[in-house]
């Protein structure tokens, strides 16, 4: 009988000793996954800029005859070229994304919008690190673009960190799941 008494019948009342149900712990691994990804991302777009200005300084490479070539050239202005003459008002733009992705952040438990806003952070933060550090002069430098296909602008490795980053929120938002990886209940 005493035995009967101090069993639980209700699961809800077990205790679960699985270490992957460590409170907290699903938010620390989302952060890790998070940086991991926006470290890399940027590196690796740091990277592959220095390399093309030193690798394509004499001229193109064509890697896939005309239809992939490394094409060195300097973009003052957003996707297509477009507003050049406001390279200062990109360069603040891109340190607003940067302040909201890092404030977004703190509360990422999703491994899918750990991924997204960390693709979207390295490439952010690549394209700024040029509109900060590039010619002309500090915050109206250009971005180093290098990756050309047919009918399409010169693109980078951020800027494809960007496009991957963007669809991955939309992936997320049309799933329901949140930055702390609930889901939207059918309601609202």
């Amino acid at each position: 009988m005493q035995a009967a008494r101090g069993a639980s019948l209700n699961p809800s009342d077990t205790v679960d000793h699985d270490p992957d149900h460590v409170p907290g712990r699903r938010r620390l691994d989302a952060r890790l996954l998070f940086a991991g990804v926006a470290v890399a991302a940027y590196a690796l777009d740091l990277g592959s800029k220095q390399w093309a200005l030193s690798a394509l300084a004499d001229g193109d490479i064509a890697v896939l005859g005309d239809w992939f070539t490394l094409h060195l050239t300097f973009n003052p202005g957003a996707a297509f070229s477009t507003g050049t003459g406001f390279t200062i008002v990109f360069t603040v733009l891109a340190m607003v994304a940067v302040c909201v992705v890092l404030w977004l952040s703190r509360r990422v438990a999703s491994t899918g919008w750990a991924l997204a806003l960390g693709f979207l952070l390295g490439g952010v933060s690549g394209n700024l690190t040029d509109r900060l550090v590039r010619d002309p002069e500090p915050l109206h430098g250009h971005v180093v673009d290098f990756l050309m296909l047919p009918n399409w602008p010169v693109f980078n490795v951020a800027d494809m960190c960007i496009n991957v980053a963007a669809a991955l929120i939309i992936l997320q938002t049309f799933r329901g799941i949140r930055l702390d990886g609930s889901r939207e209940s059918g309601e609202r």
